[in-house]
C-alpha cells in the first residue's frame, strides 16, 4: 500500500484511540481500547492506553468530568465570548458537510466526539487517495487543519493542564497526546476560501456528504 495512505490511516487510528479514552468507558470499552492499542505505533498512545486498563472506569470518568470536576470535556466551556448557539452551529455544519454521524451520545463539541471527527476525516482522505481523486482528499485534509485550527486547538492546552493536575494517569497521558497533535493555534484568521469552508458553508458537497463504504 501507498505509505501515504499508510500513515493516513495510522493518524486515524491514533485519533480514534484518542477519542476513545476521552469517552466514558462501558462495558465493550476496554476491549475496543486494546484492539486500538495494539494497531498504533506511538509509545505515548500505548503508554495511556495500558494505563487505562488498570484505572479506567465509569465512576472515576464522571467524576473528572462531570459538574464539580477538575476538566471540562465541552469547548463551550473554553469559548471567550461569543454564543455557544453560532459555536455549536459551526461544529454541526462540519458534521453535516462530512457524513459525520458520531454513535457517541454526547454534545457536538465534546472532546470525544470532535476528535473523532478528525479519525474520520484522516480515514475520508485515505480513502479519497486509495481512488485517485486527489481534490477530495485535499478536501478531507483541510478541513482537518481547519477544525483543529478553530475548535480542538481552543480546548487542547487548557484541558490538558487540569487533567495534568488531575491524579489520573491515563486521562493525563491522553490529553498530553492530544495537546501535541493538536499543535498550535494560529496567531492570524485562518483562510475561509478554503475548500472545505466552502463545504460547511453551502451546507456539504458532493464528496462530502458521501458515506465511507
Amino acid at each position: 500500500m501507498n505509505p501515504e495512505i499508510v500513515k493516513l490511516l495510522r493518524e486515524s487510528a491514533e485519533w480514534r484511540l484518542i477519542a476513545l479514552l476521552l469517552e466514558s468507558p462501558n462495558r465493550s470499552w476496554h476491549a475496543q481500547v486494546g484492539r486500538l492499542a495494539a494497531v498504533v505505533l506511538e509509545p505515548d498512545l500505548k503508554s495511556a492506553a495500558e494505563t487505562a486498563a488498570l484505572e479506567a472506569d465509569e465512576t472515576l470518568y464522571h467524576t473528572t468530568f462531570g459538574p464539580g470536576g477538575p476538566a471540562a470535556p465541552r469547548e463551550v466551556s473554553y469559548q471567550k465570548g461569543g454564543l455557544p448557539g453560532a459555536l455549536l452551529g459551526e461544529i454541526a455544519g462540519y458534521y453535516n458537510a462530512f457524513a459525520y454521524t458520531p454513535s457517541l451520545s454526547e454534545a457536538p463539541d465534546h472532546i470525544a466526539v470532535e476528535a473523532g471527527f478528525v479519525a474520520y476525516l484522516r480515514l475520508k482522505e485515505a480513502y479519497a487517495r486509495q481512488r485517485g481523486q486527489a481534490e477530495q482528499a485535499q478536501v478531507a485534509a483541510l478541513a482537518a487543519r481547519h477544525f483543529l485550527a478553530r475548535h480542538i486547538n481552543r480546548m487542547a492546552e487548557p484541558l490538558a493542564r487540569s487533567l495534568a493536575q488531575s491524579g489520573i494517569r491515563y486521562l493525563t497521558l491522553v490529553s498530553a497526546a492530544l495537546h501535541k497533535r493538536a499543535g498550535s493555534r494560529p496567531e492570524g484568521p485562518l483562510d475561509e476560501e478554503a475548500p472545505e469552508a466552502g463545504c460547511v458553508a453551502e451546507g456539504g458537497c458532493a464528496f462530502a456528504n458521501e458515506e465511507l463504504p
